[in-house]
């Protein structure tokens, strides 16, 4: 025993990034052992492969290493159930670090006591994946402007369609509901390409990436002079359903939505509706109610539509930028200073 606080990798994380954490928080000892983290299935599959069975021995061992953490790197096996009983075994853990943006939802699904939400910092990877939602935003924005839904369709049909006149980014108005990190990004980029851009958000105050903003309160006001609207909200009670039916009725059959936050934020059912009447242009989805999205879903099958499998945030240098933050934290906390992303144990997010 080094004497130094424990921080034990609880998913999975190259060797390399491990040996970054040694090098950049000496004052800690780095705890892992990658033969008791399940196997990734792809990049960013930070929980590994659920299918994958440890052995009794394989799953005492992992256990013992997690629940001998001071600071935590993810929850373990991206599992609220296994970060409930990790708490509840561990009295020295003082913080853990999630590796979503929306890790707040992870600590709310785990349940735990109030005691324990008062005793432990939990953070999030927040803003770490703004600059990837941004770009499928502004995908989503020129998709919608373009009418690449028509165009695919026309295309799958080899028919030379009659062509259209489009708006251009440079006139069109768009809507941001949301303006953290996420939200911020895709108004910066595309304010950059020309557009107007609005930041709808709880205390409205003036943004630089934004042209106006304005309170939820004037939700309604706004989507009515929207050409695209890019949702970027985390999920909590007040943000379920913001975009109703109501919502999606204000905005002109012209428009799109694009949600890049969390799916819980959109009626989809009331989004389906609008697209198939024809009330809305288009959509650009990367979260859904349902995950994955059940292959009964209109969704699949809507021209105008596209689907992306909640995967638009990564990239190959996630880890990078996530390990980063964590080592900024790590060091922060053993200064006594206060921390990035640490969750609202209110409402989670």
């Amino acid at each position: 025993m080094s004497g130094k606080p424990r921080a034990v990798i609880g998913q999975v994380l190259s060797e390399e990034l491990c040996h970054e954490i040694e090098r950049r928080v000496p004052r800690v000892e780095v705890i892992r052992d990658a033969s008791l983290i399940r196997p990734p299935r792809h990049i960013g599959d930070h929980g590994g492969d659920p299918a994958h069975e440890r052995s009794p021995d394989q799953l005492r061992r992992f256990r013992a290493m997690i629940d001998s953490a001071e600071l935590l790197y993810g929850v373990p096996d991206e599992d609220p159930a296994e970060l409930h009983r990790t708490v509840e075994a561990n009295p020295a853990l003082k913080w853990v670090h999630t590796t979503r943006a929306g890790g707040g939802a992870q600590v709310r699904e785990a349940e735990l006591p109030p005691d324990a939400l008062e005793r432990i910092v939990f953070t999030t990877a927040a803003g770490v994946h703004a600059e990837s939602l941004a770009d499928f935003s502004v995908l989503g924005v020129l998709a919608g402007l373009r009418g690449l839904g028509t165009l695919q369709d026309a295309q799958r049909r080899t028919e030379w369609i009659e062509r259209w006149p489009v708006k251009t980014v440079e006139s069109a108005t768009v809507v941001v509901v949301g303006t953290g990190h996420i939200g911020c990004a895709a108004a910066r980029k595309l304010r950059a390409l020309g557009a107007h851009t609005i930041g709808v958000q709880r205390s409205p105050h003036a943004q630089p990436q934004f042209d106006e903003t304005v309170g939820y309160e004037r939700l309604h006001e706004v989507l009515a002079r929207a050409d695209s609207l890019v949702v970027a909200l985390p999920g909590t009670a007040l943000t379920h359903h913001l975009i109703d039916r109501h919502a999606l009725a204000a905005l002109a059959p012209h428009a799109s939505v694009i949600n890049v936050g969390r799916g819980s934020t959109i009626d989809e059912v009331a989004l389906v509706d609008a697209l198939h009447k024809g009330r809305l242009r288009s959509a650009a989805l990367d979260v859904f109610e349902v995950e994955p999205l059940p292959a009964t879903s209109p969704l699949w099958g809507m021209p105008h539509v596209i689907v992306s499998p909640h995967g638009a945030a990564i990239t190959a240098h996630e880890d990078d930028l996530i390990v980063d933050l964590f080592i900024e934290n790590a060091n922060r906390l053993l200064d006594g200073q206060p921390m990035r992303n640490v969750v609202n144990i209110t409402e989670f997010y």
